[in-house]
């Protein structure tokens, strides 16, 4: 009856004749500049047609199936013009989710909303939704050529309308997806994408997006939380708006500068903790709608706290409604499962070679940072994207052009997407979460590098985990997995990370990693705690760290806040609040995170007591910092610091309010040779403790 790629050829009023489809209707009336006027059905199909003569799109209205009243869809010029088509087809339009997906819009002086989706190898697309009763055959929407978009605008609807399309494959087979684009979604185990106007949210944070801009060196302590399980009303998840505030109230207690939040993009299992994205441009509904995700933002940016989101490009997961064999074709993955089949986590990869793909997941990074305002991303499991052989077996990977196993594509597309966030959102932070040692993560991309502004150090974390579950009595004898980390802390701009993977799946708690009786398991901790926050590296600590918890982290429970009922436990995180305002009002402790000028062992090689010290430094200021590893008191310790004046106290984690026994650093005795000139100090050295001084 009408071309399955042009419904508008057909459809619509063309030499004088309005045609409609309307599949199952037994009469169907026109309203025709005001009046209703049936139109004749031709045939069993759903065919009606209607002699009008010259008439404008807007001169006449059909009735939907659902009773509205409403322009007719397909009296339309396509929405969509030759050089959006042109910028996607290279992979450059960098502001895709205004092309693609469902957006309001006025289109020929009417209102409604441009639905549009890439489905090139689709020999057909249809929008079912609400309004249409799901009913695929109502409204087929138009190819745009080679471009494989399809588009269909539909008049007289708007924000909260669910819907899908349905996809049929070469093979004549009916696939029904959720939106790629859509900025909004149905509460799982529901998959309906709902139309949503995020444009007309009033942001009042224009400040912080302009000190945003700044590229100073600052300081970075970052609380990374899992929404769902921060807090809870019950059983029952808070809303964005009342984790904004309670969130807001604490990080500004503690002084965390940001918060990092593991995935809130749309997915469909909990127990995945975000990190199987089906929504790449939607926060998920398991905490409210997009409008109100956009006030959580707002509100921390009001309290000055930077947001960052955990974002997946390595992998997404394999169920049906989403983007796998997206048009009955491996579209979005590769089509060989040695190169698009994830055996660790059983997903599948995206086809970075493709531009289509490639632009797809930079222009979701830039709805975030752009649109909704966040600060920065943390790319997640970067290292499964850079080796064609990661997590696999021999023979079960194909090498690159050049025998190889980096995968080039994806190396590629790293440095586009560093690059454009670097050139279009000054300040942004780009956060690589990558396990190898891979060259020049951090580097420019003009110099060769990835273009990330920091990476996990987790080289770091794993020595300093290994380090501490360690019996003090035996960790003389790893000595240098406290100094080993040193020799490579410069050679990219690091962040230090106490994160989520490391409480989870029996590794235990923070906590309960730590040997010894209970005061010495807490010793540990506040000594890991703030050993991670004298070292040189941006911070990251994971929620339920500081209050100590006992078990491993559930993401279906909140925290146990009531732990800090207990002096041991509010004793951690009082420490942990005063060290980190203390961090944020030394510029010792972060100014010069990357150089070496900021960092100068004072004596490395105390492997007999398992104490380290070494200076901070800034251009203002230097700052002694000790950590003793054994539970020893030491009454009169010694370091080798000569020329110094004066040395101060600013902190101790064996305070007694913290739960320590006390030795607070504040008897310090300057060293004299026989002319009078300062060699060094001596202090009396807490058990289990890290201390700062201020040195002159």
């Amino acid at each position: 009856m009408f071309s399955s790629h042009d419904p508008h050829q057909f459809l619509g009023v063309h030499e004088g004749i309005l045609r409609a489809f309307a599949p199952g209707a037994s009469e169907l009336k026109v309203e025709l500049r005001g009046q209703m006027v049936p139109m004749q059905k031709r045939g069993e199909v759903g065919l009606f047609e209607l002699q009008v003569g010259e008439i404008k799109p807007t001169d006449y209205r059909l009735y939907y199936m659902n009773g509205l009243l409403a322009h007719d869809p397909y009296a339309f010029w396509p929405s969509i013009g030759e050089l959006d088509l042109h910028l996607f087809a290279n992979g450059v339009h960098y502001q895709l989710y205004e092309m693609l997906g469902a957006r309001r819009m006025v289109h020929q002086g009417v209102e409604g909303v441009r639905f549009a989706v890439w489905a090139p190898s689709a020999s057909g697309v249809a929008l079912v939704a609400d309004f249409n009763y799901w009913d695929g055959r109502r409204h087929p929407m138009r190819s745009l050529g080679s471009s494989g978009v399809w588009e269909l605008f539909v008049p007289g609807i708007g924000v909260g309308e669910k819907y899908k399309f349905e996809i049929r494959t070469r093979e004549e087979h009916l696939r029904v997806k959720s939106d790629p684009f859509a900025n909004g979604c149905e509460l799982r185990p529901k998959t309906a994408s709902v139309v949503s106007d995020l444009a007309q949210f009033a942001w009042s944070d224009g400040a912080w997006m302009e000190a945003r801009k700044k590229q100073e060196e600052r300081p970075v302590y970052i609380y990374e939380l899992h929404l769902g399980s921060w807090k809870r009303r019950g059983t029952e998840f808070l809303d964005y708006e009342q984790l904004a505030q309670l969130l807001g109230d604490y990080c500004e207690e503690m002084g965390f500068t940001h918060v990092e939040l593991m995935p809130v993009m749309e997915h469909p299992l909990d127990e995945s903790w975000g990190y199987q994205v089906t929504g790449f441009f939607a926060p998920t509904s398991r905490f409210g709608t997009p409008r109100q995700f956009q006030k959580f933002i707002d509100h921390l940016h009001s309290r000055g706290i930077g947001v960052i989101l955990d974002w997946v490009p390595a992998h997404f997961p394999t169920d049906d409604f989403s983007l796998a064999q997206f048009d009955g074709t491996a579209l979005y993955e590769h089509v060989d499962p040695r190169q698009g089949f994830h055996p660790h986590w059983n997903t599948l990869i995206f086809n970075y070679g493709r531009k289509e793909v490639s632009n797809f997941l930079i222009a979701s990074a830039l709805f975030w940072l752009e649109v909704m305002h966040v600060d920065g991303l943390r790319v997640d499991a970067v290292a499964s994207m850079l080796y064609l052989d990661y997590g696999r077996e021999e023979g079960g990977w194909i090498p690159n052009p050049h025998g190889g196993r980096e995968n080039l594509e994806a190396i590629e597309f790293l440095k586009h997407l560093n690059s454009i966030v670097c050139s279009r959102v000054a300040g942004a932070m780009m956060i690589a979460e990558e396990s190898t040692a891979f060259p020049g993560v951090t580097q420019r991309v003009e110099d060769g590098g990835l273009g990330f502004q920091y990476k996990w150090n987790m080289g770091w974390m794993n020595d300093t985990l290994r380090y501490f579950e360690k019996d003090p009595i035996f960790r003389h004898y790893h000595h240098n997995e406290l100094t080993f980390g040193l020799l490579y802390a410069f050679s990219e701009r690091f962040m230090l990370v106490l994160s989520h993977d490391e409480v989870v799946h029996g590794k235990r708690s923070l906590l309960g990693k730590m040997p010894g009786d209970r005061w010495q398991q807490f010793a540990n901790l506040r000594l890991c705690l703030s050993y991670q926050l004298c070292q040189p590296g941006k911070k990251l600590l994971f929620m339920g760290n500081e209050l100590g918890e006992w078990q491993e982290w559930n993401c279906q429970e909140q925290l146990p806040w009531y732990l800090l009922q207990d002096p041991a436990h509010n004793g951690a995180q009082r420490m942990v609040k005063e060290m980190v305002h203390l961090y944020r009002k030394r510029p010792a402790l972060w100014q010069r995170d990357s150089s070496h000028e900021g960092f100068n062992w004072v004596d490395f090689a105390d492997r007999q007591n398992s104490v380290i010290s070494y200076l901070r430094c800034s251009s203002s200021e230097q700052l002694l910092c000790l950590h003793n590893f054994t539970p020893n008191f030491c009454p009169d310790y010694r370091l080798h610091l000569p020329g110094v004046r004066s040395v101060r106290a600013l902190f101790s984690s064996d305070q007694p309010e913290y739960g320590g026994s006390g030795v607070t650093g504040q008897e310090v005795k300057l060293l004299l040779d026989a002319k009078g000139c300062s060699t060094g100090i001596e202090i009396r050295l807490a058990p289990l403790a890290t201390m700062i001084f201020e040195v002159i």
